[in-house]
């Protein structure tokens, strides 16, 4: 008797005939504080390795870029050599006069990119396969830094976590601990946005999806949604909504 005393059963469907019920077994409560943003970061990394994405500890504009040519050379098939890799990065990656707008109808559309190798031969090199999507390699990484000054950075950035599709910058997310209000992290983005996502060469810029959250609610909105409020906010009368309005999350 005691033990049917400790289960709890609730009604599933009711009808003038019937009634079924099913067990209810709460959840384990082992939380006895509020969740830190490292415990919060920790715990969204380790799903998404639960989800085949593979943890890369890369915390440097030079171990992006390594990076990334190693997974461009594994999706098709080839081996860069020093001078065709500088060449293809800095002409059909980096960019020096390009930005979010380029970036993005580069990964969107024109992801398929002429090299020009040494021997005066061309090849396509694909930045994502979009005809084969399984092809794509999933990388996260954390707490990405960059120094003041660091090409040319307005000010020193740690970023929390970044999600790499081939090695480029695709998604990133932004966390708070619980209890925070998540427009901490949107703004914080905005200022990663003012101060460094653009330095170096910029392979930041290439983020299709922002994420923000503090483990409770969770918000998304697109790179280039965010840059078109922004430019739009420019001059506005005082009491129109901007970009910092949240109008344009999700």
């Amino acid at each position: 008797m005691s033990d049917l005393s400790s289960h709890r059963y609730e009604p599933i469907a009711v009808s003038p005939e019937s009634t079924v019920v099913a067990e209810f077994i709460p959840d384990e409560d082992t939380e006895t504080a509020y969740q830190s943003e490292a415990d919060l970061e920790r715990e969204f990394i380790a799903l998404l390795q639960s989800q085949a994405y593979e943890y890369l500890p890369i915390v440097t504009e030079a171990q992006l870029i390594a990076n990334l040519r190693a997974q461009l050379e594994a999706l098709n098939g080839i081996t860069f050599s020093d001078t065709e890799w500088d060449s293809f990065f800095t002409d059909k990656i980096a960019g020096a006069n390009e930005g979010i707008v380029e970036k993005t109808v580069r990964i969107q559309e024109d992801y398929v990119q002429i090299l020009k190798r040494d021997d005066g031969s061309t090849k396509n090199v694909k930045l994502i396969d979009k005809t084969n999507v399984h092809n794509n390699r999933l990388h996260v990484i954390n707490q990405y830094e960059l120094g003041q000054g660091e090409g040319g950075a307005a000010r020193s950035n740690r970023y929390d976590v970044t999600i790499l599709v081939n090695g480029l910058p695709l998604a990133h997310i932004e966390l708070k601990r619980r209890g925070v209000d998540i427009r901490e992290a949107f703004n914080q983005i905005d200022r990663y946005q003012r101060d460094s996502f653009w330095s170096g060469s910029g392979l930041f810029e290439y983020v299709q999806l922002f994420v923000i959250s503090n483990g409770t609610l969770t918000k998304y909105y697109s790179n280039t949604t965010r840059r078109q409020h922004v430019s739009e906010s420019t001059g506005a009368k005082r009491g129109r909504k901007t970009s910092n309005s949240f109008e344009f999350t999700s």
